[in-house]
């Protein structure tokens, strides 16, 4: 069980907007590198500064409970995290998942895997999403070479409404959904809200 999601639950019904993502994808090969280019200037606003991107794994690029590209990105995928590795080297890009790297994977195989995978760093964390965003803030302040000194050069790129974009908005950052996933599979309170916000959109 998630507690941390669970709890976040509380919060929204004091700030509703807080599951509202800043910029909207249908799947994880449309995600634009830079990454910066997903969040439109508007009226002569400065320009969004995207230093480092925290991505989800489960039903984002990979399938749930599974540390490998999914088959139908894999030769576009392959080359979207080639693209996202030029973009962002080192420790500039991130993997956050609620399964690799957290207490459902205690030896921490899953991650080493999900790393060799990917050749991205897997964030070992103890708390699950959304709820270890200053575990987020600890891994960017240890390489102060990143520049990266406040939560709006951070973008977050995740499936869910309720962990990744409610976790993005509550660390101040940006927050891309990837409305489709790998698989089809919403909880009871995503599947409503998610189709208000597709209505919206449209």
């Amino acid at each position: 069980m998630n507690i941390s999601a669970t709890l976040s639950v509380f919060k929204l019904f004091r700030d509703p907007a807080l599951c509202l993502p800043h910029s909207t994808i249908s799947t994880f090969n449309q995600l634009p590198v830079p990454v910066s280019r997903a969040f439109i200037n508007k009226h002569g606003e400065k320009n969004v500064d995207i230093r480092a991107v925290v991505l989800d794994k489960d039903n984002c690029f990979a399938k749930p409970r599974e540390n490998v590209v999914h088959k139908s990105y894999k030769s576009y995928s392959q080359d979207k995290f080639a693209e996202l590795r030029n973009a962002y080297p080192g420790c500039r890009l991130l993997i956050v998942s609620n399964s690799s790297g957290t207490a459902s994977d205690p030896d921490g195989k899953e991650a080493d895997l999900l790393e060799s995978n990917t050749g991205i760093k897997v964030l070992r964390h103890s708390t699950k999403k959304p709820g270890c965003r200053n575990e987020i803030f600890d891994h960017f302040r240890q390489a102060p070479e990143l520049g990266v000194t406040r939560p709006d050069q951070i973008a977050v790129v995740g499936d869910r409404l309720f962990t990744d974009v409610v976790m993005a908005n509550l660390m101040g950052s940006y927050g891309i959904w990837v409305k489709d996933g790998v698989v089809e599979e919403k909880g009871l309170v995503d599947a409503p809200v998610e189709w208000i916000l597709v209505r919206k959109a449209g």
